[in-house]
């Protein structure tokens, strides 16, 4: 079963296992799955920043939640081989609230790291 928190993001309800974690007296969280953390650090990010999304560029669980590359489109130029990018890091806990977001660097398109 799943319903909406009050923030957006998204919850299932299940039957809890004894290693769960448990949030109030009644209510268990299940943790988020890794294509929901990329989706939610993805809305994240965008809803925060106002920017256009290129796409969530990488994804690493940690002990209590998750970080998400995100990369947007900080500055559209002509040609598109020159847009601003932005890469962004966004912090998740394991419910998918957000925790933290921040810059990561600001590059050219065209002109990304290599390697």
């Amino acid at each position: 079963m799943e319903r909406i928190r009050g923030d957006g993001g998204r919850t299932r309800r299940r039957e809890p296992e004894p290693e769960d974690e448990w949030v109030g007296d009644e209510e268990y969280v299940e943790p988020l799955s890794a294509a929901e953390a990329a989706r939610e650090g993805l809305r994240q990010v965008v809803e925060l920043t106002g920017r256009e999304p290129v796409g969530t560029t990488s994804l690493k669980a940690v002990r209590d939640g998750w970080l998400v590359g995100v990369e947007v489109i900080e500055d559209r130029r002509i040609p598109a081989s020159t847009d601003l990018l932005g890469l962004y890091e966004v912090e998740l806990d394991i419910d998918g609230t957000l925790l933290g977001y921040r810059r990561v660097r600001r590059y050219q398109r065209g002109k990304g790291e290599v390697g």
